[in-house]
């Protein structure tokens, strides 16, 4: 009878205890969970930037910018659109910048699994001698059979916000890597409208140059026809042939030119080197609407060098969080179901089931002043990144401003060049008329043929700087921004 009592306090008592031990690692997590609602290391705040309140030489505007417009209306050569459409789909850069924002969202996705617990199964069997589950153990040389399976579970308290900042900095590098492509994806654009302007740039100094080559050519013929008759000297006819000469030898170098443009073009689109199809000319090319370039402060917005580095920033800072974390101790709890046996047909009994649930505290006490050292690079780190924040809006400001003041002055320019081409026109034409006329000499039509030739080169260059200008302008204000997700027009 005592007896009987004696094992039913014991099966009574180890009973309490368990529930004595669940409650007890039940309360653990509880406080562990109220705890962890403080993340230790440093909040994220952007940082100052000493930004104008007007781009250099332009009065105050609202934020109506050229950078709002979508590219297609920035860009209105329907050959241009057709280009840029087919290096958006092709290009390899841009795919490659897609593949890197996926491979951000997967560690980002990563990160926010960190925060569940981690399931875990093993089976397993052995047989040996003077062994116990596979370790040497002696048992009086015996051989014994083992049959086990087992779940595991895991969960890391997140008690000073380990987790929450390694989250953090994995969703900031996904965001960095979302700006990374949009930067990669207007500079594609960009870099498309730029090599194609200056293929319509050589194609009109090719034509200058074969139409100066037949004007040199016709004056040479004429100036055989009057030494054959006695009216000229080989001096004129000579200096006929050497302009002429040097004029045709620009020819095959332009286009030389035009051949590796094209090819340069070719390899944006995704294609193999080859010629590009154009029924525009560089005259024929519609400037945008002269729409403000808005206020600087909005460039922190819109650029997404900008927005690429402020997010490296969030993430730098978020690693110094992680840095303080680890000087603190962390919290895991643990359980275990199973069964194990020596004999596989006992593994449906109830005597073989086997399980445990504990927590583990563990925290560093002398590392040597490993993790110091690993909170000085966090912290260094965000410095130098946060510098480069900085730096990028300095830049930013600059392209801008160096964009506003190029289209002005080429504008300028422009207009000053298109009047000297047309008065060194006429004065050709009418050199040309005194010469047949026998009132001038050859020198004086020469000398007028020489100053035409590179004025029309210097106002078809300063026409394509103009285009230019206004492609950087463009992409310095972080064009198109608004414009990624909508639908682009299909070509006519």
């Amino acid at each position: 009878m005592s007896e009987a009592f004696s094992s039913k306090d014991n099966h009574d008592s180890s009973r309490g205890t368990s529930r004595r031990g669940l409650m007890l690692t039940v309360g653990v997590a509880a406080a562990a969970i109220l705890l962890g609602s403080c993340a230790v290391g440093p909040n994220y705040k952007r940082p100052a930037v000493n930004a104008p309140a007007n781009f250099r030489d332009t009065i105050a505007s609202d934020t109506n910018t050229v950078a709002d417009l979508p590219w297609w209306q920035v860009f209105r050569d329907e050959t241009l659109q057709g280009l840029i459409r087919a290096a958006l789909t092709n290009n390899y850069d841009l795919r490659i910048a897609i593949a890197r924002v996926e491979q951000a969202h997967a560690i980002a996705l990563q990160s926010r699994l960190a925060f569940l617990p981690q399931l875990n199964y093993s089976a397993g069997a052995n047989r040996g001698k003077n062994a116990i589950n596979g370790n040497a153990a002696f048992n009086h040389g015996a051989i014994t059979n083992a049959f086990l399976y087992e779940g595991t579970a895991s969960w890391e308290i997140d008690l000073w916000g380990r987790l929450r900042r390694l989250n953090e900095a994995a969703q900031a590098g996904y965001l960095a890597s979302q700006e990374a492509r949009r930067d990669v994806r207007i500079s594609l654009i960009s870099q498309v409208a730029q090599d194609y302007f200056q293929l319509l740039a050589l194609d009109e100094e090719l034509d200058i140059a074969r139409r100066t080559t037949n004007s040199f050519a016709e004056s040479l013929k004429i100036f055989g026809q009057r030494m054959q008759g006695g009216v000229v000297s080989k001096l004129e006819t000579a200096s006929a042939e050497a302009l002429l000469d040097s004029t045709a030898a620009t020819v095959p170098e332009l286009e030389r030119r035009i051949a590796q443009q094209e090819n340069q073009l070719s390899v944006l689109l995704g294609q193999n080197p080859g010629p590009i199809i154009r029924n525009h000319k560089l005259l024929m090319e519609m400037f945008p609407p002269d729409v403000p370039a808005g206020l600087p402060s909005a460039l922190l917005e819109r650029r997404p060098d900008i927005r690429e580095n402020e997010q490296l920033l969030r993430s730098a800072n978020a690693l110094v969080g992680v840095s303080v974390a680890d000087f603190f101790p962390q919290l895991s709890l643990t359980a275990l179901f199973g069964q194990i046996s020596p004999q596989l047909s006992m593994l449906t009994a109830g005597g073989a089931n086997a399980w445990n649930i504990g927590a583990n505290f563990a925290g560093p006490i002398f590392r040597n002043g490993q993790l110091v050292s690993e909170y000085r690079q966090a912290k260094s780190v965000k410095e130098q990144t946060m510098l480069q924040y900085q730096l990028a809006v300095l830049n930013a400001l600059q392209e801008v401003s160096d964009a506003l003041i190029a289209r002005q002055k080429y504008a300028e320019e422009r207009l000053q060049l298109t009047r000297a081409v047309d008065a060194y026109r006429v004065a050709v034409q009418v050199a040309t008329q005194r010469y047949g006329s026998g009132l001038a000499s050859y020198y004086e039509v020469l000398q007028e043929q020489q100053l035409l030739f590179p004025a029309e080169n210097s106002l078809t260059e300063t026409e394509l700087n103009q285009l230019l200008a206004v492609v950087q302008l463009y992409r310095s204000l972080g064009g198109g921004w608004q414009s990624e997700n909508v639908k682009v027009p299909d070509g006519k």
